[in-house]
């Protein structure tokens, strides 16, 4: 990913604008954060940016509020917990455009947080006005959120043709190094597994992975909509009946690439506490809720052999033990491995989190969906519209 990175910005003096993914979770009707992670993620790109002798002025949306002003999706809470990390004042801007915005624009050594842009319906319409508004606050542009980056917005893309330079930040320079490598040119043996629920949610992500990678491991509810294509028994597992025939060209595609599940951990009942038992043959009534040992067992030894790993979704119902032994023992087996590995946001991310192993993992990524197009082999208009190097 040949894009500028905040590192190849001359910054001394300059207005940065910096755009940042504060979309925390709030609590108490949107006064108190209750996870802080994103805040700190950003604090590299922030703090090198201030060392450098630049103005700060900093973007982000926080939650759905329509296109209307909603005291609950504030980032005045943001404001004040990140001048607690960054040891420094943080001003807080009553809009992120207009008079008064203008006239708080910060110097060197400052730092200015603009309220939430999603108050304007022009953020995601992607508004030439609203985009220039924007572009007017800023000599150089940085993004930095790459949880936004598949969303053509004024903030992300917009606002870019109107700055002299556009670069990537610190973490989402990390993202395009580690995504852009393992979907390009990744160390071999590369694999790729591809849990959740839905095929339909991950079709393009398994037939791009599948030009890439040396396997790709099927697990999770989708892996049954394969198993009806090869006329196996599902029993009352989660089938998309209208995917089965995809399900069955992607397997004509893959060969031998595609690895799915030999044995099933199966229940009557979607409970923690229903009887369950490991079959190869998925009985009339029960459904399958985790891989069976022989699968994970199988999982496990080409992880073990791999110099490249991709994540994305869990192998069951990682959420109620006992159906979550598939996911945590994968996820250990991952932590524990040599080779480069990248889990794509969403619940795999949670699992990793849930085994406290995401310090094992070489590389956590920040956006869900985004993650998601990139391994699809989508262009993210985001990282589209920075400078090329």
């Amino acid at each position: 990913m040949a894009k500028l990175s905040v590192r190849d910005l001359s910054l001394a003096g300059k207005r940065v604008f910096i755009r940042v993914d504060f979309n925390v979770p709030l609590t108490n009707g949107g006064r108190e954060i209750t996870s802080d992670k994103r805040i700190r993620a950003s604090l590299p790109t922030i703090q090198y940016c201030l060392d450098q002798g630049a103005a700060v002025v900093l973007a982000s949306h926080l939650g759905r509020p329509k296109g209307q002003p909603n005291p609950e999706m504030s980032l005045a809470p943001v404001a004040v917990r990140l001048a607690e990390l960054l040891k420094r004042p943080v001003r807080m801007a009553p809009d992120c455009v207009g008079a008064a915005v203008e006239a708080m624009l910060p110097a060197p050594g400052e730092v200015l947080l603009l309220e939430n842009l999603r108050y304007h319906a022009a953020e995601e319409e992607n508004d030439p006005g609203f985009s220039a508004q924007l572009a007017a606050l800023c000599d150089l542009y940085v993004n930095d959120a790459f949880g936004t980056a598949h969303r053509a917005h004024a903030s992300t893309v917009g606002m870019v043709a109107h700055v002299k330079q556009a670069a990537a930040g610190l973490l989402m320079d990390k993202e395009l190094e580690y995504l852009g490598k393992a979907t390009t040119n990744p160390d071999r043996p590369c694999i790729a597994i591809i849990g959740g629920a839905k095929v339909s949610d991950k079709i393009e992500v398994i037939v791009n992975l599948l030009k890439v990678c040396d396997r790709v491991l099927i697990g999770g509810a989708m892996a049954y909509t394969f198993l009806r294509a090869m006329h196996q028994p599902t029993g009352k597992s989660l089938v998309e009946a209208d995917k089965v025939e995809l399900a069955r060209d992607l397997m004509a595609q893959a060969g031998k690439k595609l690895m799915l599940p030999t044995d099933h951990v199966v229940a009557e009942k979607f409970e923690a506490q229903a009887a369950h038992e490991s079959v190869t043959v998925i009985p009339e009534g029960t459904m399958a809720l985790d891989i069976g040992p022989a699968t994970l067992a199988a999982y496990i030894a080409e992880v073990n052999q791999a110099k490249t790993i991709i994540w994305n979704g869990p192998m069951g119902v990682f959420e109620m033990p006992p159906f979550d032994v598939g996911t945590m023992s994968l996820a250990r087996a991952v932590a524990a491995s040599s080779a480069i590995s990248i889990v794509g946001g969403g619940d795999s991310e949670k699992a990793i989190k849930t085994a406290g192993l995401s310090d094992q993992i070489s590389h956590v990524s920040t956006g869900g969906g985004a993650s998601l197009e990139f391994l699809s082999g989508i262009e993210l208009p985001g990282v589209a519209a920075l400078t090329a190097k």
